[in-house]
């Protein structure tokens, strides 16, 4: 190998303007959460896959290995900057910058992840977001759901709300697989009926 290939092997550094606006890279239970996160997939393999609140793409970086297709969603520029960044040498992950209050994507998918997202909607547009849920969720699709479970002044609902609002789904349109509490985030899995 020639000495200044090796330079090419070290990814360059991420934009200025793609900052990390929760600081998820130095907390280390983000790191413990995502690792919980995919232990909890029923499946090893998925063909399609929504990640709702993509962030800076810690998750979507894990997840990906587990799909044949990903699309990250993500409100945040500086955010998703770092996502696209961390994730440039994936083809399958694609990034879209998109609230699912206001619009959402159009095909369907057998696994919709939605990641410290839902907090910050009124019950309203949860309600909202778990229709479109749905409609684009395959049947035997999963879903599955990861919330911090305090509060703060920012936070229109709380992970307990919103993991209860999808509990409530239940057995009509969901069927519960999995629900645990580590430390402080609440994770449920559910399976579209």
């Amino acid at each position: 190998m020639k000495p200044s290939s090796a330079l090419l092997l070290t990814p360059p550094p991420p934009p200025p303007e793609a900052e990390d606006p929760w600081h998820s890279d130095a907390l280390g239970c983000v790191r413990s959460r995502d690792d919980v996160t995919m232990a909890s997939l029923p499946r090893a393999r998925y063909r399609s896959a929504l990640e709702i609140g993509g962030a800076i793409g810690l998750l979507t970086e894990k997840l990906q290995a587990r799909c044949d297709a990903l699309l990250s969603l993500e409100d945040s520029r500086s955010a998703q900057a770092r996502a696209i960044h961390r994730c440039r040498h994936l083809p399958h992950v694609r990034f879209q910058r998109m609230s699912v209050l206001e619009s959402y994507p159009e095909q369907t998918f057998d696994l919709t992840l939605v990641c410290e997202r839902a907090t910050s909607w009124s019950l309203h547009e949860l309600s909202l977001a778990q229709q479109r849920i749905l409609e684009h969720l395959e049947p035997g699709g999963h879903l599955v759901l990861v919330h911090w479970t305090g509060q703060t002044r920012d936070m229109r609902l709380n992970g307990h709300e919103v993991h209860d609002a999808f509990r409530q789904l239940t057995p009509k349109h969901l069927r519960h697989l999995r629900g645990e509490m580590e430390g402080t985030y609440r994770l449920d899995v559910f399976e579209r009926l």
